[in-house]
């Protein structure tokens, strides 16, 4: 192999590489020096970004003999994650300080879970994109138990550790069994051995259930979505702020890669599968939301439900839903980031600010920034004319289009649903006296950050063609 031939994982190859180093200069730090781990993790994914914009490719690459593929659609969802990490290490840093956790692990289990999102946006194999599953997934359930004073970090991330090594090893198993029908482990040949089948042979059907189970259930979709509350609840805010982003993208790529290009041709058996796993994650999602007080578990369940949102473009089987579905994931990690960067924002040492009751007379208290809440909430319930509400109509004409209009109505009256505890909040922090006057800490850059991460959200909304014509290019 040439250099030539490494170029499509040029980026894979630099932030191992970065990561590396990181792990070594910051042995070397005391625990005043630790901010040269936070920007040396920024420049780190500055430089990611550098890299995948110089080596990105016009038409689909494949590299290591068929297992990595390089595409523009990868290269956009790199950038991406790239954008979300760096947004999600800028909010953590004081709140890290603020709990005596600023350690240099923090960032390089970020890192490596980027990587591992990296590969799975790039598999062409069931073996890579297992590789970069099981990479993102060890970084988490680390991540997960980082505090660790923490009792409750402690059993969550048993709980997420255990489940997801169940749900990890349904996927294997399901992944063996395809290999034994079709004999690759490559996506390309595994569709063709499909083409000529009927897929409807029990042994297809049969490991097809045992890989939507996994898919699932790194999802958080009902009912494979018992570890997502707790693990929100249990781990650190800006733990929370990781788990419920960057690896949103990996889940997108694990479908677009798996299913659509690997099983297309059990295109009928899946979109089956996944309309009853839509619609039990818009049900239990926004209708167990209502009953929760505690912040981090009503947005955990809120990611449910836009989970099942989600999946509605992947139950549209066309090319309109995988934009759409792509779309929505962008703009639900989006808002999610704020969201959390919110909860960190009203956090001071000693305090989370994770309950319901947290967020009363915010207006009070800073009005910009109840105003980038209220811009937050709006969207994520969908209402024009914000980025949630297009994300929305993106799925709901998709799946009209494919001939689903019943699964539309349902997800109309969902969200009608849903509004109902995002309004919440707004009222609580417009409608209700302050239970807390304590001034906002918060620097600068995160103040900054945060509000444009707002108005990305509005501004996006308002003007929503140029990222759904970026979607529609890249899955084109």
């Amino acid at each position: 192999m040439s250099l030539a031939d490494f170029a499509p994982a040029a980026a894979e190859i630099y932030l191992l590489g970065a990561i590396c180093v990181i792990l070594i200069v910051d042995l070397f730090l005391r625990d005043d020096q630790r901010v040269v781990t936070y920007l040396l993790s920024m420049v780190t994914l500055l430089g990611a970004a550098l890299v995948t914009a110089r080596y990105g490719v016009e038409a689909r690459t494949l590299a290591f003999n068929g297992m990595f593929v390089a595409d523009r659609m990868g290269d956009v969802l790199k950038l991406f994650s790239y954008a979300l990490v760096a947004t999600v290490f800028l909010y953590s840093r004081d709140y890290l300080r603020r709990s005596d956790l600023f350690r240099g692990e923090y960032y390089v289990l970020g890192l490596f879970g980027l990587l591992g999102i990296m590969v799975m946006i790039s598999a062409h194999s069931m073996l890579t994109l297992y590789l970069g599953l099981e990479l993102l997934a060890l970084s988490q359930y680390a991540l997960v138990a980082f505090d660790r004073n923490s009792p409750i970090a402690a059993e969550a991330a048993m709980k997420y550790f255990v489940l997801g090594a169940i749900a990890s090893g349904t996927l294997l198993y399901g992944m063996s069994i395809l290999y034994g029908f079709a004999g690759t482990l490559d996506f390309g040949e595994l569709a063709a051995a499909l083409t000529g089948t009927a897929g409807t042979e029990p042994p297809l059907l049969f490991a097809l259930a045992f890989v939507i189970v996994g898919i699932a259930f790194k999802f958080g979709a009902v009912p494979f979505h018992m570890w997502l509350p707790d693990v929100y609840h249990g781990a650190r805010t800006s733990v929370t702020l990781y788990v419920g982003t960057a690896p949103e993208i990996a889940a997108f790529a694990l479908v677009i890669r798996f299913l659509v290009e690997g099983l297309g041709g059990l295109e009928e058996a899946w979109q089956d599968m996944l309309v009853v796993l839509a619609v039990l994650s818009m049900a239990v999602g926004n209708i167990v939301a209502i009953a929760q007080t505690n912040l981090k578990r009503m947005l955990a369940y809120s990611a449910i439900s836009h989970v099942g949102f989600l999946l509605l473009g992947f139950v549209a089987a066309t090319p309109t839903g995988f934009e759409a579905a792509m779309y929505y994931t962008i703009a639900y990690t989006i808002m999610a980031s704020g969201a959390f960067g919110m909860i960190i924002l009203l956090s001071r040492r000693g305090f989370e600010s994770d309950r319901l009751e947290d967020f009363r007379g915010l207006n009070a208290r800073s009005p910009w920034f109840a105003a980038m809440m209220l811009i937050l909430m709006f969207s994520m319930a969908g209402v024009p004319p914000f980025l949630g509400f297009y994300a929305k109509v993106a799925v709901f004409s998709a799946v009209i289009g494919a001939g689903y209009a019943w699964l539309a109505a349902l997800g109309i009256a969902f969200s009608v649903v849903g509004a109902f505890y995002y309004l919440r909040i707004v009222k609580l922090m417009y409608f209700d006296e302050p239970v807390d006057t304590t001034p906002l800490e918060a620097a600068l850059d995160m103040r900054a950050t945060l509000s444009v991460n707002a108005l990305a959200v509005l501004a996006l909304g308002i003007f929503p063609s140029g990222l759904l014509a970026l979607c529609a290019r890249v899955i084109g």
